[in-house]
């Protein structure tokens, strides 16, 4: 068995009571090198797995989701509990249609979009092109990240109020694509402003998302179209019919759902970084993999997100075959190498480590 060298945390610019200087830790070849030739006979994406997923995920979600309207008393809560879990996985696939090859799974963005991203509100153009830009090796936790803050660094209040703000999104969903969106077609700098703020699944404030091009664009009008007619569509319909309380409980089960995905984002990295440009390795070091034996990470961190660090190695890795490309790296690098730091043991102990450096200690 062999393993990568350890990073020296000296060398890394580790001092005591001092947290790493991220940008200083040189690339692990030896880790990259496996990763690359160890995987490359699973790097292809299974539509035997891809579609029953979300097939099943989705359908399930919205049979709980209906079951919650349609029912009384602690069945009808039950139902709402249940639906968050399934609709949350489902949604997930955004993640994986945003680095899935344009001639990979033919069918399945478009597919997924009408049956998950513009009933959610989320189509898939929230994430693709944008999503990428996060793994860009010269943007990653820098301003240019869309997907990154250095929530280790800022005050520890900034936290829950990361995580709770997520709860608004199903009505600022409606908002923008009911309200703005059509809006926006009779004043184009309001439609400006909305794609370059409000169409993007991002988290860093300073981020404006350039105009789309070519195909894309094309495919992304499509999309802004049908999720402006549903959104329309359903504040219409509650308005008419008075369905204020299947209203109210499908915003309920959409805000958990939003809650758990940010949540979850929050343990994605250790946010360590405070703006340089990055190693793969320094990348690698401040992201997150929760393999087994932690028991709730398929949950909380669904369809291959609890391998984050080892995506953010392989970033076109299928989530079904992450599980074996890190236990295939682990057993060829041991336990002692860099591949392993990035190991954790689940969700509290990270929301912990991330809580005690917002308070000025290091991290453990």
């Amino acid at each position: 068995m062999s393993a990568s060298t350890p990073i020296d945390k000296s060398a890394s610019g580790l001092q005591a009571g001092q947290k790493r200087v991220l940008a200083q830790i040189p690339d692990d070849k030896a880790m990259l090198r496996a990763a690359a030739e160890l995987t490359r006979d699973i790097n292809t994406a299974r539509p035997e797995i891809y579609w029953p997923d979300m097939l099943v995920s989705a359908l399930g979600g919205y049979a709980l989701l209906a079951g919650a309207m349609l029912l009384d008393g602690w069945l009808a809560v039950a139902s709402g509990l249940a639906a968050i879990f399934p609709l949350y996985r489902a949604l997930l696939f955004i993640h994986e249609i945003s680095h899935l090859h344009r001639d990979a799974l033919p069918g399945f963005r478009p597919v997924w979009n009408l049956l998950v991203g513009i009933p959610m509100l989320t189509p898939s153009l929230m994430y693709e092109g944008v999503h990428t830009l996060h793994h860009a090796r010269t943007r990653y936790g820098t301003i240019e990240d869309p997907e990154y803050m250095p929530l280790a660094l800022m005050k520890p209040w900034s936290l829950p109020v990361f995580v709770l703000v997520a709860a608004l999104a199903p009505v600022a969903l409606i908002l923008r694509w009911a309200v703005l969106a059509p809006l926006g077609v009779i004043m184009p700098p309001l439609r400006r402003f909305a794609w370059e703020r409000l169409s993007a699944l991002a988290i860093n404030p300073e981020f404006r998302r350039r105009p789309a091009e070519g195909s894309p664009a094309k495919r992304f009008f499509w999309q802004e179209v049908g999720a402006s007619i549903w959104a329309i569509a359903l504040v219409v319909l509650v308005i008419t019919y008075g369905a204020w309380r299947e209203f109210g409980i499908a915003v309920l089960v959409f805000s958990a759902v939003a809650v758990f995905n940010q949540l979850r984002t929050l343990v994605a990295h250790l946010w360590e970084n405070d703006g340089e440009a990055m190693t793969v390795t320094a990348q690698y070091l401040d992201s997150v993999n929760v393999p087994p034996p932690s028991p709730l990470a398929g949950f909380w961190a669904p369809v291959g997100l609890r391998y984050h660090a080892l995506h953010h190695l392989i970033p076109s890795m299928p989530y079904h075959s992450l599980a074996e490309a890190h236990r295939r790296i682990s057993a060829k690098l041991g336990h002692e190498g860099t591949f392993s730091q990035a190991s954790h043991k689940g969700l509290f102990p990270l929301v912990g480590r991330i809580a005690k450096s917002t308070m000025g200690s290091g991290p453990e």
